[in-house]
């Protein structure tokens, strides 16, 4: 089956960064990803039926272009995923940050599938510890559209030391379900990164997700039962030069 995602890029990384500046335009900036995660959620849904993923990932950008490409794996069934994608920045307002993209998503699991996807994010930065931010998602196999609006709330404790605890409100449009389009998830969680050295960081998150109506009548027409609701939690490297 299928899986939707969420570009990989639009994590709570993504959002934090965006209240850092920019690279000159004749610079080139290179970053390296990799980490681990419980469980392999997105749209407040468990993509896997066991275990979690492993996610590696590069990154070049050039003053206001970054290309990348994201791979992910299942650890305990077989689940491969690539992920090839632009991202442009657009300097609208000197406290409003906005990052437009499309990917191409390439899946290898039970079936081999591919999707299309372009997105935007616009962030309000002018106050450094409440950054709200939309994001959205259109997919063209789906046909539809995934909302995200968030909080996100950046504290720097230590020169190294930084805490991110944020909410997110889901809403899916034909996106994730064709039965049902409104609100789809809640989710809370904090990040903590620690910067080893100018240029290597370590950081790990839990984050709980709260099913909401789409999710429900999704589970009611698949016959599902118990809890629809998912905790997960994951460590990851960034290394960038």
């Amino acid at each position: 089956m299928k899986v939707n995602i969420t570009p990989l890029f639009l994590s709570i990384m993504t959002i934090t960064a965006l209240c850092s500046s920019h690279a000159k335009a004749e610079d080139l900036e290179f970053a390296f990803n990799a980490g681990w995660d419980s469980k392999y959620v997105s749209e407040g849904r468990n993509n896997l039926d066991s275990g979690g993923i492993y996610q590696a990932g590069a990154a070049v950008t050039s003053g206001d272009l970054t290309t990348y490409a994201t791979m992910v794996r299942g650890d305990s069934e077989h689940y491969i995923e690539w992920n090839f994608g632009l991202e442009y920045a657009l300097h609208l307002h000197e406290d409003i940050e906005t990052v437009i993209g499309y990917q191409r998503l390439e899946f290898y699991g039970d079936e081999r599938s591919s999707d299309n996807e372009v997105f935007a994010v616009i962030a309000y930065t002018g106050v450094d510890w409440l950054i709200p931010s939309v994001a959205y998602t259109y997919a063209t196999e789906a046909g539809g559209y995934f909302v995200e609006v968030s909080l996100h709330s950046p504290w720097q404790l230590t020169e190294q030391f930084t805490v991110t605890p944020y909410i997110t409100q889901g809403f899916d449009f034909q996106y994730a379900t064709e039965e049902h389009n409104g609100a789809n998830h809640f989710q809370m969680g904090v990040e903590a990164s620690y910067e080893l050295s100018s240029n290597i960081a370590v950081s790990a998150h839990f984050s709980h997700s709260i099913a909401m109506d789409d999710i429900k009548e999704q589970a009611k027409v698949e016959g599902l039962s118990g809890s629809l609701d998912e905790s997960y939690a994951g460590i990851h490297l960034t290394w960038r030069f």
